[in-house]
């Protein structure tokens, strides 16, 4: 069976969210999570847990299923991403909980069980989405300091610096913003007896190491924006520096004119 995960957007309106599924069939809310339980055809219940950091895992779901459902997420999604994140495992049941080869075998139905392995599933791909956004900002800014080194300048006007620094800073501020979700959820605070097996999945996820590798990739960011910083108070200088040469030249060609060649 499927057990998948997406991310669409920044955040979800789970306020709103929650409402609209109260009505359309049972929902619960587990703190900030909603969990509901549709039938499939046979009559057998299967789960969906929705994040508040815009993420969705499924359990038991066709993705042609998944899609459906989502679609009628968009209402309630706040900044939705260009490019849905998704990763997806097999799950069954069996004698005793582990995770293996894209399989997670569970020892029995149970829906909390689900939900704290749904939130090692729901931070991952919300951290696939984090680590897009660094890597592409690296990978765009990683010739800025080549320039620096072997020019002695960066090949970009001030105005473009100001808005490769006003992207970067847009970029740092978002992930911040959002990084306090990959810390153990408040939820095994009162429910402890589940953390293990959310922690297993998170160790088979990489996703303690993932996060390490993140705040690294996050302070070349913040190296990268003072590399601009100061390329940008470079140009400033010089054009003031510029601008004060002229000005005595100026000043030097009308003293001529007045007193050497009495023309003004």
């Amino acid at each position: 069976m499927r057990c998948s995960a997406y991310c669409t957007s920044a955040t979800f309106d789970i306020p709103r969210l929650f409402q609209f599924l109260q009505v359309t069939g049972t929902a619960q809310l587990y703190r900030d999570v909603i969990h509901v339980q549709p039938k499939d055809e046979q009559g057998v219940k299967r789960d969906i847990f929705y994040f508040p950091y815009g993420t969705a895992i499924f359990w038991g779901f066709e993705e042609g299923e998944e899609k459906t459902l989502l679609a009628t997420l968009k209402k309630f999604e706040r900044e939705p991403l260009a490019k849905v994140e998704y990763d997806k495992l097999g799950f069954s049941y069996g004698s005793k909980m582990n995770v293996e080869g894209d399989e997670i075998t569970l020892q029995k139905k149970d829906a909390l069980t689900k939900l704290a392995i749904s939130y090692a599933l729901a931070q991952s791909v919300k951290l696939t989405v984090f680590e897009e956004v660094i890597s592409k900002t690296v990978e765009e800014g990683k010739q800025l300091p080549r320039d620096l080194a072997v020019r002695g300048k960066i090949a970009l006007s001030r105005r473009e610096i100001s808005k490769k620094m006003g992207e970067l800073f847009l970029e740092r501020n978002y992930i911040n913003l959002h990084t306090e979700i990959l810390d153990t959820p408040e939820f095994f605070w009162e429910r402890s007896e589940l953390e293990p097996f959310y922690r297993r999945v998170v160790h088979y996820l990489d996703v303690n190491k993932r996060v390490e590798l993140l705040n690294r990739r996050l302070n070349l960011m913040h190296e990268l924006f003072e590399i601009l910083g100061n390329e940008l108070n470079h140009q400033q200088s010089s054009r003031l520096e510029m601008t004060i040469i002229i000005l005595i030249v100026i000043e030097v060609i009308l003293a001529l004119l007045r007193d050497l060649f009495h023309l003004i």
